[in-house]
C-alpha cells in the first residue's frame, strides 16, 4: 500500500463493538481486517483496554480509542437505557464510517444509531448461535449492510422477514 492509499484508508473510521466474553474474543480475531483504518472499540468490560495496549493501527500510529458501556440485557430496562445513551454519545463523537459488531445489545444499538448518520454496518453473529441467529442479530438484520452467520447450515435460513444470513466462514 503506497502512502496515498494509506492516507485514504485512514479516513475510514471503524467502530468495533462487542459485549464481553466470546463476543469480544471473536471481535479481536478480526483486527487484521481493519489494521489500516482509524479504529475505536466499544465494549462492556473496562479491563479489555489492556488487550489493545500494543495496537498501533489507529490514527497517527496511536493506540485505538476505547469506550465502555454498562452491560445490559432485555430484562434490565434501566441498564439498557443507560447503555443506549452512552452509545449515542460514542457514535456522535466518533462519526464512524463502518460499524462492525459480533453482538449483542451494544452492537445492535450501535448499528441502529450508526445508520442514522450514514455509517455502513456489519453484523457477525456469534459462533455460539449454531441453530438460529441471535435475537440481537435478527433485530440488526434490516439495518446491517452485511449480515453474517458463522455456521454454514444457517446460510440462507429464513430468519427474518427482511433477509437471510450469509456465511463467509467462521472466525473461531
Amino acid at each position: 500500500m503506497n502512502q496515498s492509499q494509506k492516507n485514504s484508508a485512514r479516513r475510514v473510521r471503524v467502530l468495533a463493538v462487542a459485549s464481553s466474553g466470546g463476543h469480544w474474543i471473536q471481535l479481536l480475531r478480526m483486527r487484521p481486517a481493519w489494521q489500516d483504518f482509524d479504529v475505536a472499540y466499544l465494549t462492556t468490560e473496562a479491563s479489555y483496554k489492556d488487550q489493545l495496549r500494543d495496537d498501533r493501527g489507529g490514527a497517527g500510529g496511536k493506540p485505538p480509542r476505547f469506550y465502555t458501556v454498562v452491560a445490559a440485557n432485555r430484562w434490565q430496562k434501566f441498564r439498557l437505557v443507560r447503555q443506549l445513551l452512552k452509545i449515542v454519545w460514542v457514535v456522535l463523537k466518533e462519526r464512524p464510517t463502518v460499524i462492525c459488531s459480533t453482538g449483542a445489545a451494544p452492537g445492535y444499538f450501535a448499528i441502529r444509531l450508526g445508520k442514522l448518520i450514514g455509517a455502513r454496518a456489519i453484523w457477525i453473529d456469534s459462533i455460539a448461535n449454531a441453530e438460529t441467529m441471535s435475537m440481537a442479530g435478527k433485530k440488526s438484520a434490516p439495518h446491517a449492510d452485511v449480515w453474517l452467520t458463522q455456521w454454514e447450515n444457517l446460510e440462507g435460513a429464513q430468519e427474518t422477514a427482511h433477509r437471510t444470513p450469509e456465511y463467509w466462514g467462521a472466525i473461531l
